[in-house]
């Protein structure tokens, strides 16, 4: 008798790449086109739950530069709330040069943060 597979940590897997690809400006038929799937496949995978086969969720999580860990180690990644893994997404898809500008901008609301704790105090 074949043993059930778990297969929750993959559970967001489709919105996951589905984000990326949005943020990273492609359309699911170029995206689909870069893996070698027909965009109805990936659109399956984004909204249907459907599990890709190794090969493509290796191609997409590599474009979409997503960190496997999340699927296969979800322990690691347990208490990370969904808007936190949506910034560190967009964060690994943010080009190089622009990277001063967001970390400019997270210690300017980490100071926000600060001063409106001393101001409760």
């Amino acid at each position: 008798m074949p043993r059930k597979r778990n297969t929750k940590p993959f559970e967001s897997i489709g919105g996951d790449i589905k984000e990326a690809r949005k943020a990273l400006g492609l359309s699911q038929k170029e995206l689909s086109e870069m893996v070698g799937i027909v965009p109805r496949y990936l659109a399956n995978i984004e909204n249907s739950g459907s599990i890709p086969s190794l090969p493509i969720f290796y191609e997409l999580v590599a474009i979409c530069k997503l960190h496997v860990e999340k699927y296969f180690y979800p322990d690691a990644s347990e208490g990370i709330g969904e808007e936190r893994e949506r910034a560190i997404i967009k964060l690994r898809l943010c080009p190089e040069k622009m990277l001063p500008i967001v970390e400019g901008t997270l210690d300017t609301v980490m100071k926000m943060n600060e001063g409106d704790k001393a101001a409760d105090d």
